[in-house]
């Protein structure tokens, strides 16, 4: 209502300048004005977001996508809690290859992925922690499950220990993308197709695993986008 009232003083005062004539108020109620505009657009940005992301001018691609971005953010705080308290932790991001050979002779859950699962999963006093998580879209397959330790470990420092050796044997034999928290350091790394990446942040984290999981327009509807277009193209 401040806002509103004070809009309504500066119009008065511009309507003012005009009726009686003064030119140099009125120049300087044009700088003002567009100096207001940006300073609204500044002080209200929150809103106007929270109003843009309401648009479903995208349809449902754009549910799509958000969707996945919940997710990614829930997935992130979860690991990186994780990673203050120092809880060791490992979870398999499965991508194209199947992980049931491995599901199935671990603790199946089956259950919609949620931050207090996970961080529940990895708890030191709870018989599941030992092992690794597999997530399946926005599923966790199972918990505790048993993983093939990499057979060159050059990679990997004295700090880290079987948990890493894991990671890094799972991402050389599958196209998963694996999440690993050092219990001694609290550090994040990401291993994917035998390369394990240390000390990732938490922007890096998010950007990395959006690039491979944030569903783009999938192959298969751009070959069919691009043999509409023969067609209508032959048929003209």
């Amino acid at each position: 209502m401040d806002l509103v009232l004070g809009v309504l003083a500066l119009l008065t005062l511009y309507a003012a300048s005009i009726w009686f004539r003064l030119p140099v108020l009125q120049k300087l109620m044009l700088y003002f004005v567009n100096v207001a505009v940006i300073a609204v657009l500044i002080i209200f940005q929150p809103e106007l977001r929270l109003a843009l992301s309401k648009l479903s001018l995208k349809g449902k691609k754009y549910r799509e996508t958000t969707a996945f971005d919940k997710f990614l953010d829930s997935l992130a705080q979860s690991i990186y809690r994780l990673s203050e308290k120092r809880v060791g932790a490992l979870v398999l991001l499965e991508n194209q290859d199947s992980l049931d050979e491995f599901a199935n002779k671990a603790v199946i859950l089956n259950a919609q992925f949620s931050p207090e699962l996970l961080e529940t999963i990895f708890s030191n006093n709870t018989p599941l922690h030992d092992g690794a998580a597999i997530v399946r879209g926005t599923t966790v397959v199972s918990a505790a499950t048993i993983l093939p330790l990499a057979d060159d470990s050059s990679q990997l420092s004295k700090s880290m220990g079987t948990r890493h050796r894991a990671g890094l044997g799972i991402s050389q034999i599958t196209d998963a993308l694996i999440i690993v928290v050092s219990e001694e350091t609290g550090k994040v790394s990401i291993a994917r197709d035998g390369i394990m990446t240390r000390g990732v942040k938490i922007d890096r984290f998010k950007g990395i695993i959006r690039s491979i999981f944030t569903p783009p327009k999938t192959t298969i509807q751009a070959g069919y986008d691009v043999l509409g277009w023969v067609k209508g193209w032959v048929t003209r």
